[in-house]
């Protein structure tokens, strides 16, 4: 998967990854999302049939202990001795057999300390709520909006970049309902930078505002969507009771406990994380490898909810460096693998893989 040469790109900084916004990890992740075809990975299957080996083990070593017992038994008969008949508790409470039940359970008990250890901080599946109810299936999908419009750092840096509402604001200056969401999700954003969506302008010294006033402010533009289609200057019940509710959403979402103010950057939950030790650089794959997006984030464009689709295990990346093809093609970048052109020009060879460019190379990806 990753199209690097022997020289990678300038590192950005290893834990970069606040952009405009803030970035927290949820310590309690919920379930794989249902149906989703993703969310059982053969990894899952290991743990199964490494127990099932170990049951098979025993009864195999059950067995073993039996036989032994018969053949003695066979033995003492011949001496005129009487045969010794061992029970199953016997039998299981023997030396031997203690000592491979506890051999069996540091077995396993060490396999799923270690499985567990490997996956840690990356499950597949990961489907976490968000301050705002963005839905990558409008953006990407029916407005066909780039992923690197608002992911902009992903094709010259590290990290992909979590967009700051700036961005947001470039086409919600403009669209300020949503057509599924109304008012509810796009007010988090005015709220949080300090946009009237009424008089279409950024307010001055918003940071200084007291809550009541950013209250009185966005219930307002609120209730007009919501005014007695009677009068069209007061609020019913319902329109009272939708307003009520989304300015609690509003305070829900924006409201740090860092800070306890609602004005500043929007806390989304980061999704795919890697440990520390393991190096991944966005641009080496989107603009030197050429990777599509959707090869490791799947689909993006018909999710409504993002989740981690891929395992990001180190296996996985190890299967597609071995079966990713180079695009040597137009490709100014690897101009210096002369040979490798050579051979493909005489058809010597067909493809060069990540791996023939050094993509399996431990220090590569651990620093």
């Amino acid at each position: 998967m990753e199209a690097d040469a022997d020289e990678q790109l300038p590192r950005a900084d290893r834990r970069a990854d606040r952009e405009r916004s803030i970035v927290h990890k949820c310590p309690t992740p919920p379930p794989p999302p249902p149906g989703d075809p993703k969310a059982a990975t053969d990894e899952e299957g290991l743990p199964w049939m490494f127990i099932g080996l170990a049951g098979t083990l025993l009864l195999l070593a059950f067995a073993l202990m039996r036989i032994v017992n018969n053949l003695a038994n066979v033995s003492r008969a011949k001496d005129g001795l009487p045969p010794i008949e061992k029970t199953a508790y016997q039998v299981l409470t023997t030396k031997g057999a203690i000592a491979f039940l506890v051999f069996a359970t540091v077995l396993i008990f060490g396999y799923k300390a270690v499985d567990n250890a490997t996956r840690m901080g990356r499950e597949q599946g990961y489907k976490p709520d968000q301050p705002i109810n963005f839905s990558h299936k409008i953006h990407a999908g029916i407005n066909k909006i780039d992923c690197q419009y608002c992911h902009d750092t992903a094709r010259r840096s590290k990290p992909s970049g979590i967009p700051g509402a700036n961005t947001c604001m470039n086409c919600h200056t403009a669209v300020k309902k949503g057509t599924i969401s109304g008012t509810s999700e796009i007010t988090k954003i005015f709220a949080s930078i300090g946009f009237d969506p009424i008089a279409g302008k950024y307010l001055d010294g918003y940071e200084n505002w007291s809550e009541k006033q950013i209250e009185d402010l966005y219930k307002k533009w609120i209730g007009q969507e919501y005014m007695s289609a009677n009068t069209l200057t007061a609020l019913d019940e319902n329109g009272k009771s939708v307003v009520e509710s989304q300015w609690e959403g509003i305070v829900k979402a924006l409201k740090d406990d860092s800070n306890g103010k609602i004005q500043g950057p929007i806390e989304w939950t980061r999704i795919h994380n890697l440990p520390d030790h393991a190096y991944f650089n966005h641009s080496q794959h989107v603009a030197v490898g050429q990777i599509a997006c959707q090869k490791c984030h799947g689909k993006v464009e018909e999710m409504d909810v993002v989740f981690q689709y891929s395992t990001l295990g180190m296996g996985w990346c190890i299967s597609c460096h071995r079966e990713t093809e180079v695009k040597f093609k137009d490709n100014d970048y690897y101009k210096q693998y002369e040979r490798y052109h050579d051979e493909l020009k005489a058809g010597t060879r067909d493809k060069v893989t990540v791996e023939d460019i050094g993509g399996l190379e431990c220090q590569k990806c651990h620093y």
